[in-house]
């Protein structure tokens, strides 16, 4: 090589490490910006959720605190709230992944006029964790009688459940029938399903939605295996876990607080929980159960953008419970409690005052008019409560959908 191929070489050379540098230099800086950009983001976001949760009433009710133990000595954490002489008590059960705290909008309606007893699943909330077999929906129907045995040894009294907590209810009607028209005296479900859920598709195609259903389970079970670590990438990936909460929970635009307060009941609950749980749902089957609830008055809730329990799973539940009222609420997630409180409560209420008429009846004391259901034909757009069918206090917001429920 002569010497000025030589030269030129190494000047090229030169510049090819002067650029290589150059690239490295910038590649780091990239990647100290995006770092820098995510602490910014999470200490931002970390300040903006700290400032919601201040700010924010949801979940600071607290009741006379109680602990009811399970068949099995597994610790029910409960809590009794409310009037205590009232003559009617509401017992209210909460949904997978949840706690008693989600029924805030409910509990500070009701407290005023009813005595209320609320609960936190096995393995959920302030309860002790159940053996990982226990984790099924006949045990927590085992469950909700100790709470009724323990907390609400008389009198009558009407049971809500959202979710979950609506096939806790149906299990208990499944075990013990003879409750039903006796001491209970009236039922609410809302969100929830009978049974077939392995059919829902999740708001994605249906070959997707069978794969999910088809491998979730192993997934989530390998996963709870590996508790801390999944853990600590749920804490890593707290903005996509808030776009799923916001996408599945609800279906039109909630106060940034109700979103991170749900976002904080799904993230307490541990991982390998949520994998316990999840197969129960896929064999949860209580359709036989459900002409029991018919001995009471008994209100269906739906949300008519539920991708979890869509409310085709209402319309099926009601359509089985005799004389049943049903409200599907539009835009309504999974989450119809929080997402739409005033519709709940409105239909809540008119289920207590047909709860106690029904009760006054029984006891000679009259009670006013007979059961009724919801007027207006299928798929007509709802009134208020107080203008259809079962009277209620009228309550602002979205109506449910009526259904024809005179039986």
């Amino acid at each position: 090589m002569t010497d000025a191929a030589a030269s030129a070489a190494s000047a090229v050379g030169r510049r090819a490490g002067i650029f290589g540098a150059a690239v490295g230099v910038l590649a780091v800086g990239a990647a100290a910006g995006v770092a820098i950009e995510r602490m910014t983001v999470g200490r931002v976001r970390r300040r903006a959720e700290a400032e919601l949760d201040a700010m924010a009433e949801y979940g600071t009710l607290r009741g006379e605190t109680h602990v009811v133990s399970a068949p099995d000595g597994v610790e029910l954490y409960a809590e009794v709230d409310g009037v205590p002489d009232a003559p009617l008590t509401v017992v209210l059960c909460h949904g997978y992944t949840l706690n008693m705290d989600c029924w805030h909008f409910q509990r500070a309606e009701l407290m005023g006029e009813y005595r209320l007893v609320l609960f936190d699943q096995r393995s959920h909330g302030r309860s002790g964790r159940g053996a990982p077999e226990t984790s099924t929906i006949d045990q927590l129907g085992t469950d909700l009688y100790a709470v009724l045995q323990e907390l609400v040894p008389d009198g009558p009294m009407v049971l809500v459940g959202h979710s979950m907590g609506g096939m806790t209810i149906m299990a208990l009607a499944d075990q013990h029938p003879e409750l039903f028209g006796t001491r209970v005296v009236g039922v609410a479900l809302m969100n929830t399903s009978s049974g077939k859920w392995a059919t829902v598709t999740l708001g994605i195609p249906a070959a997707g939605a069978r794969l999910v259903h088809r491998v979730a389970p192993g997934v989530l079970r390998t996963l709870g295996k590996r508790a801390g670590l999944v853990e600590a990438g749920r804490r890593a990936a707290r903005d996509l876990v808030y776009v799923f909460t916001e996408r599945y929970a609800f279906d039109s635009e909630v106060d940034p607080a109700i979103v991170r307060f749900t976002d904080r009941m799904i993230s307490a609950t541990p991982i390998d929980v949520i994998a316990e749980f999840f197969p129960a749902f896929e064999t949860h089957d209580k359709l036989a159960a459900l002409p029991v609830l018919g001995r009471v008055p008994t209100l269906v809730v739906g949300g008519e953008g539920d991708l979890m329990a869509p409310a085709s799973h209402s319309e099926a539940i009601h359509e089985v419970v005799p004389d049943s009222e049903l409200v599907v609420v539009p835009e309504s997630g999974h989450l119809t409690p929080l997402e739409h409180p005033e519709v709940v409560n409105a239909a809540l209420r008119g289920l207590l005052a047909r709860a106690a008429r029904a009760c006054a009846r029984r006891n000679g004391t009259g009670g006013g008019s007979r059961r009724s259901g919801s007027s207006g034909s299928a798929g007509s757009q709802a009134r208020p409560p107080s203008q259809g069918g079962p009277k209620g206090p009228p309550g602002p917001g979205p109506q449910g959908t009526g259904r024809d429920t005179s039986g």
